[in-house]
């Protein structure tokens, strides 16, 4: 369980971090196409934090269902497996 919530920690430092880069860049290119949206903020809150969650509920997912499915593997049969 321990290497479980090792991997899962690094998988959402890196989703982190991405979530992180992306919005600063998003922030960035709404600003330059201010003037191409109507009836939207270029900085809505609720958009930014919406996807800031849905991707990271998704890395998290992403990253421990494979890391589960390794935990319940038989380390033998694994080394023995070709």
């Amino acid at each position: 369980m321990r290497q479980l919530g090792r991997v899962v920690a690094r998988t959402m430092a890196l989703a982190a971090i991405g979530v992180t880069i992306g919005a600063a860049g998003s922030f960035g290119v709404s600003r330059a196409m201010e003037s191409m949206l109507f009836g939207v903020e270029p900085t809505d809150a609720f958009t930014f934090v919406s996807m800031a969650v849905i991707l990271l509920s998704v890395a998290a997912l992403a990253g421990f269902l494979p890391a589960r499915r390794a935990a319940r593997t038989d380390p033998m049969t694994a080394l023995r497996a070709e």
